[in-house]
C-alpha cells in the first residue's frame, strides 16, 4: 500500500537549519509530484513547496522562498526540505503528500514530523 514516513524534525533555535526526509513506498515515486504541507499549532494546513516528478520544477510559498529547498531522489523514493534560517513562525507539524495524478488533490499523506523553533 501507499506509504510516506516522514523524519528529520525536532527542536532548533530560531536561524538554525533541519531537514526533513520523507521516504516513499508502494507506488512509482517517480511518477508522481509531491508536496510539503504544514500545520502550526491552532491553525489551519498551509501549503509549503512543491516538485515535479522529475524534480526539476519546484514552487514555494512567499513565506519561505530563499530559506527553504524541496528535493527528491527518485533512485531512493526519497522526498527532502531543506530548511535554513528558520523562524518561530516555522514551527508546525510538516506533512508530505502525493499530489494526485489529476494534479487537483493530494492523494496520499505522512503522518507528519514536528519542527520546533524556539530559543
Amino acid at each position: 500500500q501507499v506509504q510516506l514516513v516522514e523524519s528529520g524534525g525536532g527542536l532548533v533555535q530560531p536561524g538554525g537549519s533541519l531537514r526533513l526526509s520523507c521516504a516513499a513506498s508502494g507506488f512509482t515515486f517517480s511518477s508522481y509530484a509531491m508536496t510539503w504541507v504544514r500545520q502550526a499549532p491552532g491553525k489551519g494546513l498551509e501549503w509549503v513547496s512543491d516538485i515535479d516528478s522529475g524534480g526539476g520544477s519546484t514552487y514555494y510559498t512567499d513565506s519561505v522562498k530563499g530559506r527553504f529547498t524541496i528535493s527528491r531522489d527518485n533512485a531512493r523514493n526519497t522526498l527532502y526540505l531543506q530548511m535554513n534560517s528558520l523562524k518561530p513562525e516555522d514551527t508546525a507539524v510538516y506533512y508530505c503528500a502525493r499530489v494526485g495524478l489529476g494534479g487537483n488533490a493530494l492523494d496520499a499523506w505522512g503522518q507528519g514530523t514536528l519542527v520546533t523553533v524556539s530559543s
